[in-house]
């Protein structure tokens, strides 16, 4: 799997500059099949370690998913309580690609199991049905997570 840093040794031998490519965009793969990135700093803010780009994601019944480890060290799972009531969870491998299709409407929560407590969070909007944000906003989570949850969830919210 390509790293963020073979792609910027690769742009630097091309002579591209690191500033523009520093941080490589998630895209829509085809219609309904979309990517979060895994990365150790956020493409805004180098300061800002262990994220996933985009945080936040609106999808349509249907559409597929695929967490993509651009950075090594990450994973992307499911967090117990934030997905909606008959919906699958999942639980990627550590820098391995994971695509969940998402056929239940309504708020997904997912982690980084090893950079959850460093607030490596991100929810995904299912239909844009907010049916199950309350109890998503009841669930407790541990150390920066809480912030970076509420955070999130605030900006669903407006």
């Amino acid at each position: 799997m390509p790293t963020r840093r073979k792609f910027l040794l690769s742009m630097a031998a091309l002579g591209a500059s690191s500033a523009v490519w520093a941080c490589p965009l998630p895209t829509v793969l085809e219609g309904n099949k979309h990517s979060i990135l895994m990365l150790n700093a956020a493409c805004s803010d180098a300061n800002t370690p262990n994220v996933f780009e985009p945080a936040i994601l609106r999808v349509a019944l249907g559409d597929s998913v695929t967490f993509i480890p651009t950075d090594t060290g990450h994973n992307a799972a499911s967090k117990r309580g934030m997905i909606p009531e008959g919906a699958e969870g999942w639980n990627g491998a550590i820098d391995e690609e994971v695509t969940v299709e998402f056929t239940v409407p309504g708020v997904y929560g997912y982690i980084c199991l090893p950079h959850y407590d460093m607030g490596m969070v991100g929810l995904i909007v299912v239909g844009d049905d907010l049916s199950n944000l309350e109890a998503a906003k009841k669930v407790r989570h541990p150390g920066s997570a809480r912030k970076a949850f509420r955070t999130l969830l605030k900006e669903l919210e407006t």
